[in-house]
């Protein structure tokens, strides 16, 4: 009797193989990945400032700290009207000869102060007053004891040659910040060439070192209006 071969089948795979081969082939894609050289990192966003952007920063700053240096009232005028006179930067016909009429009236206020001088007497009573050639004249001064015991030698106030210097820097100042203002630039300048745009950037750098310098060699002894009480000298 002959014997039937039994037909053979093809074992098909089932599905746990097939998912041991995709895990053996994703360890195996990973371990190349790891095997890949690492990218070098990122240079930072933001580089560190240059030598020349921190001295200028540093600069800016000093300028901005002359204006300790200018009337209290001046810098608070300044800072409250130049935005109304100037609408924001936006100068038309009307409102440009009208900045320029604040900003000299301003920069008059400016050299106008630096001529006066405060003094406190012993009982406390405070006044103000503008030197001249022979000493100090009282605004609000009213002698109604008919004695000016109480006052200090008003000779001692007189004008010198010193305070005219600093005038003039009180001027200078004044110029430097009204240059940095961008209500003022964009006023007069709204769209300035490139000429333009660096002397904007350079004159007041300019100005306020100069006029640091020179505040420093040649120190304000006056304590006028805008400025803190002296006592007398």
């Amino acid at each position: 009797m002959a014997l039937r071969a039994r037909p053979l089948t093809s074992k098909q795979p089932s599905e746990s193989d097939e998912t041991l081969k995709i895990i053996q082939t994703d360890s195996s894609d990973d371990d190349e990945i790891k095997d890949l050289p690492k990218p070098p990192p990122s240079p930072p966003s933001s580089a560190p400032a240059t030598l020349r952007q921190r001295a200028v920063s540093q600069t800016l700053a000093s300028t901005a700290n002359l204006a300790n240096l200018l009337p209290t009232g001046t810098l608070l005028a300044f800072q409250l009207l130049t935005p109304i006179f100037t609408n924001n930067g936006v100068c038309d016909a009307a409102t440009r000869p009208l900045t320029v009429i604040l900003l000299l009236l301003l920069a008059l206020s400016c050299f106008l102060f630096s001529f006066t001088d405060s003094l406190k007497t012993p009982d406390g009573r405070v006044f103000y007053g503008i030197a001249t050639f022979k000493g100090l004249w009282l605004f609000d001064y009213v002698d109604e004891t008919g004695s000016a015991a109480t006052l200090p030698d008003l000779s001692k106030y007189k004008f010198r040659f010193i305070d005219g210097v600093h005038a003039i820097l009180s001027v200078l100042v004044f110029v430097s910040i009204a240059l940095r203002d961008k209500n003022v630039v964009n006023c007069f300048y709204p769209q300035p060439a490139i000429e333009v745009q660096e002397v904007l950037d350079i004159v007041p750098i300019g100005i306020g070192f100069i006029c640091s310098l020179l505040f420093v060699v040649f120190p304000s002894t006056r304590h006028g209006i805008g400025y803190p009480v002296s006592h007398p000298k």
